[in-house]
């Protein structure tokens, strides 16, 4: 199972699980691991589940909630579904140094720096890098409506003497417009998973990231976006 990491304070919720779906029209057996302090999933995922820590299914999408490491999991999938489920992905959302720690995060996971450009979100997520081992490459991504040079400049300052690597040939960008929220708040009222009122430049940027996760190209990531229902 490969690991992607998606840690900072900038909500990740919606992205993660519109990637998931495209990764699972690639038949990619999917789990998304929500250890946020606010686990915005329980809210988003439709289910009549109540209980503090479960794992449900979302379009072929498995979501992991309340779970505090890997054993938990287990043990909790052999108790519900008979068996520990195998999965080729596990996307990970993380705004916590301890869920990073615990999971048993390494260096040989990929890494993702989820974050947009307020001083909050930008220092309460560059925390969390802070604790995790060193020299560690890292992706970034980017949530800003107008994305300045001046921003990414500010970024690499503030994070000058955490010795990350950053990549910084190919940074992933959503410009993120109005309109993109109000096709995320319909979809969430809806309990669905569709690209329809989505920007064309959030679109290309959510297929860009696939191709990261999953190293094919962009012919493979196109064809399982255009099987879904937009």
């Amino acid at each position: 199972m490969k690991r992607y990491v998606f840690v900072g304070s900038y909500d990740k919720t919606d992205m993660l699980i519109y990637a998931a779906k495209i990764l699972t029209l690639m038949k990619k057996k999917v789990i998304l691991i929500d250890t946020t302090i606010l686990k915005k999933s329980r809210y988003v995922v439709p289910t009549m589940v109540k209980e503090k820590q479960y794992i449900t299914s979302y379009e072929d999408i498995d979501v992991a909630i309340g779970f505090e490491n890997f054993e938990a999991i287990r043990k909790y999938q052999i108790q519900n579904f008979g068996k520990e489920k195998e999965y080729d992905i596990a996307l990970f959302d993380i705004d916590r140094a301890i869920a990073y720690q615990k999971f048993g995060i390494t260096s040989q996971d990929i890494h993702f720096f989820v974050t947009s450009f307020d001083i909050y979100t930008l220092k309460r997520g560059l925390q969390v890098l802070a604790y995790i081992p060193k020299d560690i490459k890292i992706e970034k991504i980017y949530f800003s409506k107008d994305m300045l040079s001046e921003e990414d400049d500010y970024l690499n300052y503030l994070s000058k003497d955490y010795k990350i690597k950053w990549n910084q040939k190919d940074i992933v960008f959503f410009p993120f417009e109005t309109a993109d929220l109000n096709a995320i708040y319909i979809n969430q009222r809806a309990g669905r998973i569709q690209m329809k009122g989505l920007s064309n430049v959030y679109i290309d940027s959510l297929l860009y990231l696939v191709e990261k996760i999953t190293g094919e190209g962009n012919g493979k990531v196109k064809k399982a976006y255009k099987m879904m229902d937009n």
